[in-house]
């Protein structure tokens, strides 16, 4: 039975043909990425089957390559679901194909390889954007929703209550860079809005204001530099303790959810005025107010219940080899794996201010049309895509032109990040296709999207990497 209703229709009848599969499996081996768009992916997945009685287990992967995909398949389940990743591996996935007996299921959003399976839902394949319309969340969510309606299970859910966890998807997937979601992400947003999981507001379109204390929340508010407010502690201080409105109570800093509407109004009014004062173009003063996207069902105050906090701690999960703890996160654990899911961010965010300040240390390398840096061991390889978007616009590093960083893995690879900014993209820019045929070239692979793709090349092959991708670069901006 098809759902006639689904929220992306131009992707509902590959989306009826996945889940009709998955309804008649006996059980499914589900295989995921590990960044917060990999695992509400495979959050949203376990619980639509879950609640469609089909048994499953779930498997994560930092990277979809040749090994890991060999891997899945000698696991001997017939069924195999994708999300997150799969759609740049078809070719490879394709050779696992046995008479039957090896049978892939696709949920993705990345660019697909030139094979194709019968069973592979991807909005690119409709013309629909997935670097900017549909994450793998979302993809995954609208699998999830025609599972609902194939399902024979006693019970009978909608699945729309999971439209809050692939907003966190599209959110940490930076869907939302321009401070709302759009397309295909838009309609997923209503129909969480209509079954009460979510709330969307307009809101001062600063990270952390569930958990941070308001002068926290200013000083490390960086996507736009006010002087005298961004990385001044001093003048955060001032600035709030000439303002009408309580900012304290019991002699502690309150945290922005725990002001009253007027109050923030008031605040946000002063912060815009501030910068004004002190010479911010009106259209970094717009980027100030933006689109919030609030977790309903969640506590006020915590990581969780706002998309942005929420898909940070869960980077800070699997890309510590903790996949299972964001997992247990997504599917309602608020104990012991909530607990240890904070104790995991408060080391990831060490570590980024860390590589940070490493990269402003350090430099980076420009070239005529990208700007580098090699990390080697310094920076984990699964968060330097993270620290260089973050570096872009720092000390020493350009906001104008892509970045690339370079970090080690293992003794004989490299991984390789990149990313680069919506009016780069607008020019022209395609991450993707620019790392993916570089990283060919020197024996590697990559893909992604076209504002952020990584890569893994061979040791050493880095210099010849940087020239290749240079020249595409260039290509694709003239």
């Amino acid at each position: 039975m098809a759902a006639a209703d689904g929220p992306v229709p131009e992707l509902q009848s590959r989306a009826d043909a996945c889940a009709e599969r998955l309804c008649s499996a006996d059980r499914v081996l589900l295989a995921s990425h590990i960044d917060a768009d990999g695992l509400t992916s495979a959050a949203v997945a376990a619980t639509a089957l879950e609640r469609a009685s089909i048994p499953f287990e779930a498997v994560f992967e930092k990277q979809l390559d040749a090994e890991s995909i060999a891997s899945i398949a000698a696991r001997e389940y017939e069924t195999v679901l994708f999300t997150d990743f799969g759609s740049g591996q078809l070719d490879v996935i394709a050779e696992h194909e046995r008479d039957g007996a090896f049978v892939p299921v696709i949920a993705d959003h990345h660019r697909p390889a030139e094979a194709d399976t019968d069973l592979h839902l991807n909005p690119l394949l409709e013309g629909i954007d997935g670097a900017s319309e549909l994450s793998g969340a979302g993809t995954t969510y609208v699998l999830a929703r025609a599972l609902a309606a194939c399902s024979d299970a006693d019970e009978r859910h909608d699945n729309r209550d999971l439209a809050a966890l692939a907003v966190v998807g599209a959110v940490g997937d930076m869907q939302a860079s321009d401070g709302e979601l759009h397309g295909a992400n838009a309609g997923i947003v209503a129909e969480g809005v209509a079954a009460g999981a979510l709330e969307e507001t307009t809101d001062l379109a600063i990270y952390g204001k569930q958990t941070r204390p308001l002068p926290k929340l200013l000083e490390y508010a960086s996507d736009v530099r006010i002087p005298g407010i961004t990385n001044d502690e001093r003048g955060v201080v001032s600035f709030l303790d000439g303002l009408d409105v309580e900012c304290r109570a019991d002699g502690a800093w309150k945290q922005w959810v725990d002001l009253t509407d007027d109050e923030k109004q008031r605040l946000a009014s002063a912060l815009v005025q501030h910068a004004v004062s002190r010479g911010v173009p009106a259209f970094k003063i717009d980027r100030l107010v933006g689109t919030s996207y609030v977790l309903a069902g969640e506590t006020v105050g915590t990581e969780l219940r706002d998309a942005s906090e929420f898909s940070t701690l869960l980077n800070a999960t699997a890309r510590y080899e903790r996949a299972d703890v964001g997992l247990a996160v997504c599917l309602g654990d608020r104990e012991e794996a909530f607990d240890r899911a904070k104790e995991l961010l408060a080391n990831h965010r060490r570590n980024l201010s860390e590589g940070i300040e490493w990269v402003e240390e350090h430099g980076v390398t420009r070239e005529e049309h990208i700007q580098w840096f090699d990390a080697g061991g310094e920076i984990r390889e699964t968060i330097v895509g993270i620290i260089a978007g973050m570096s872009m616009g720092a000390d020493g590093v350009a906001r104008d032109v892509p970045i690339v960083a370079f970090a080690r893995k293992g003794d004989e690879e490299t991984k390789v990040s990149s990313r680069g900014t919506g009016p780069l993209v607008g020019r022209g820019l395609d991450l993707s296709a620019a790392m993916g045929e570089a990283a060919r070239a020197v024996g590697g692979d990559g893909g992604g999207h076209d504002i952020a793709a990584g890569a893994t090349i061979p040791a050493g092959t880095e210099p010849e990497f940087v020239e290749r991708a240079d020249r595409l670069v260039g290509e694709q901006l003239d």
